[in-house]
């Protein structure tokens, strides 16, 4: 569980669902001028592609050093050696979460995992998440990528879910629409990673599969990914109180 400075937030958040906020920014200075923003209202945070091809590794020693745990978004998909050689090099700088794609087959997962397991001795652990389906993807551009007609997504998800925990993998990445069922599927075996996370009443933006943090937590989730409605609101630190009491019940 994060920590928090807020009362509201440390007393409403429940215990199981940690939420990560998204440092979907360009730069170093970006990061670190919204973590600076952010201050004790958020402990984890997220380093995608597009700041981790700017920044390199160093980001996430720099937030590590900096008291944060760190999430690095990366979706390895590669033979199973390149892909443990880079889990073992990101665990190495401290990366708490990493990501690989589901689809990339067991072998590769549990390359992954043996990687961030060596990487990560010092660090304290390094889980891998098999990324299923992207929550940018609906069931037409599944069928058009994959070749198959109206494709089941949950079906998709629920299978891609059996290769990451065959692999050994920490959990998955879904949308929160398919978290039920594959929490139903593997219970407290696979943490649900759920992106996608909009605020009641908030812009679904480029997402088609989208979901209130509340609901999130009720379907299973674990982690919460929280971007732009943190990150694009007026008031971030507002809007992880908001977050808080919608995990709460209260909105």
């Amino acid at each position: 569980m994060t920590s928090v400075s807020s009362p509201t937030v440390a007393a409403t958040v429940p215990s199981k669902v940690t939420p990560i906020v998204a440092l979907d920014v360009a730069d170093r200075p970006a990061a670190q001028a919204l973590v600076t923003r952010l201050g004790a209202s958020c402990g984890f945070y997220k380093v995608g592609l597009e700041l981790f091809a700017a920044e390199g590794p160093g980001i996430v020693s720099w937030l590590r050093d900096a008291g944060k745990s760190v999430f690095v978004d990366l979706k390895l998909h590669d033979i199973p050696n390149t892909v443990r050689g880079a889990a073992r090099s990101v665990a190495r700088h401290g990366a708490t979460l990493l990501t690989v794609h589901a689809s990339g087959g067991t072998e590769m997962i549990r390359a992954a995992v043996e990687g961030a397991q060596e990487g990560a001795v010092a660090s304290g652990g390094c889980g891998i998440l098999g990324v299923t389906i992207l929550t940018s993807m609906d069931a037409a551009g599944i069928g058009e990528a994959w070749g198959r007609e109206q494709p089941d997504v949950t079906r998709e998800v629920v299978r891609l879910s059996g290769l990451v925990a065959a692999g050994g993998g920490a959990g998955i990445v879904c949308s929160g629409h398919e978290a039920a069922a594959v929490h139903s599927r593997f219970g407290g075996g696979l943490g649900l990673l759920i992106p996608g996370i909009r605020l009641p009443g908030g812009d679904a933006h480029d997402q088609r599969r989208v979901m209130t943090p509340r609901a999130a937590a009720d379907a299973g989730a674990r982690w919460l990914i929280l971007g732009r409605a943190v990150t694009g609101a007026a008031d971030p630190v507002a809007a992880m109180e908001q977050v808080a009491a919608s995990l709460a019940g209260a909105v």
